[in-house]
């Protein structure tokens, strides 16, 4: 009887999971997460509530899970990685750590937010925006160009998180559009004008600019939304003005998913990235309070700028790279 009930006890198992062991071993999986935490909760608390599957969340800055990453090589435990921005996705796949996205799930996100190769997909996105203390600058008065704010009339007005991963996008940017050289000589303007004023991430730029501590900051729109919610609309000091159509500093940034090559749970790990975006997932995001774009599945955000109507510099994807480009010159203009 009691090997009996052993077996019947396996069946059981195996049919509550699936119908076999394969299965049962792909009722949990671990994700990534460079993501911020709130968006992250919202979409994992929906997909397990749909799927029944569980998802173990790691989080950290997605540079340090990169590295991470390629250091656990086949011995990772992580399924998913969900990032904020596209670079570290892209350094992934070029060291052919990633596994390619099932078709029907890219074919929800437009193409130019997807891995070129098609081994990550585009979940959400933001831009690149100046945010001022209305108090201590006129709208009027603000650069309209990111080059601009290397000159020196704004020496001690500028605000940076220059180690941010979200402001890598946008020395691409001023890169790939005036070369390495000049690229390096607005930076190091830039870290001058900024003085004391630089920061360990953005949210700390918004805090500084919206109590008057410093005239103006270069952040993604997102902070901005987050930090007047946080605090009320009457207590924010400052607003967000976009840069000049097409300038090198008026950039999207989109945040991805990939599957690692080296999952041992692969159908549910596509099942997750294929939640992330699909209509249910894109609405999570859409009605958050993380303030990003949702890109897929035709969903939109309200109560911002319409996604359809930022004129960002058309820097792609391929161009973002691995953010290699954008790190050196970082690190030889001493803001990493």
């Amino acid at each position: 009887m009691g090997a009996l009930a052993m077996v019947l006890g396996s069946v059981l198992l195996m049919v509550g999971n699936g119908g076999s062991p394969a299965a049962a071993a792909s009722s949990s999986i671990t994700l990534y997460s460079g993501q911020h935490v709130q968006t992250t909760q919202n979409l994992v608390a929906a997909f397990e509530k749909k799927t029944g599957i569980t998802v173990n969340v790691r989080y950290d800055d997605e540079d340090t899970f990169v590295a991470q990453i390629v250091t656990e090589g086949k011995n990772s435990p992580a399924d998913v990685f969900f990032t904020e921005n596209s670079p570290p996705l892209e350094e992934l796949a070029s060291k052919g750590l990633l596994s390619p996205i099932d078709p029907s799930t890219l074919a929800k996100t437009p193409a130019r937010f997807n891995s070129p190769d098609g081994e990550w997909v585009g979940i959400s996105a933001r831009v690149s925006v100046l945010v001022y203390n209305t108090s201590l600058v006129k709208a009027s008065q603000l650069p309209t160009s990111a080059m601009d704010l290397a000159e020196p009339k704004w020496k001690g007005k500028i605000a940076l998180a220059g180690a941010e991963t979200d402001f890598q996008p946008i020395v691409t940017s001023v890169a790939r559009t005036h070369g390495d050289k000049a690229a390096l000589t607005w930076l190091k303007a830039l870290k001058a004008n900024a003085g004391s004023h630089i920061y360990p991430d953005n949210e700390t730029v918004v805090d500084e600019v919206n109590r008057g501590q410093v005239a103006m900051g270069i952040i993604n729109q997102y902070y901005w939304y987050r930090a007047r919610a946080e605090v009320g609309a009457s207590n924010m000091h400052s607003k967000i003005a976009y840069f000049a159509p097409h300038d090198v500093g008026y950039v999207i940034d989109v945040s991805g998913a990939g599957i690692l090559k080296s999952s041992t749970h692969q159908a549910a790990a596509q099942k997750f990235v294929a939640f992330l975006n699909s209509a249910q997932g894109q609405t999570i995001i859409a009605h958050s309070d993380s303030f990003e774009y949702p890109i897929a599945s035709g969903v939109t955000r309200t109560g911002e700028t319409p996604f359809s109507d930022l004129q960002p510099n058309a820097i792609t994807i391929p161009e973002l790279g691995t953010g290699a480009e954008a790190i050196k010159l970082l690190q030889e203009a001493q803001l990493l």
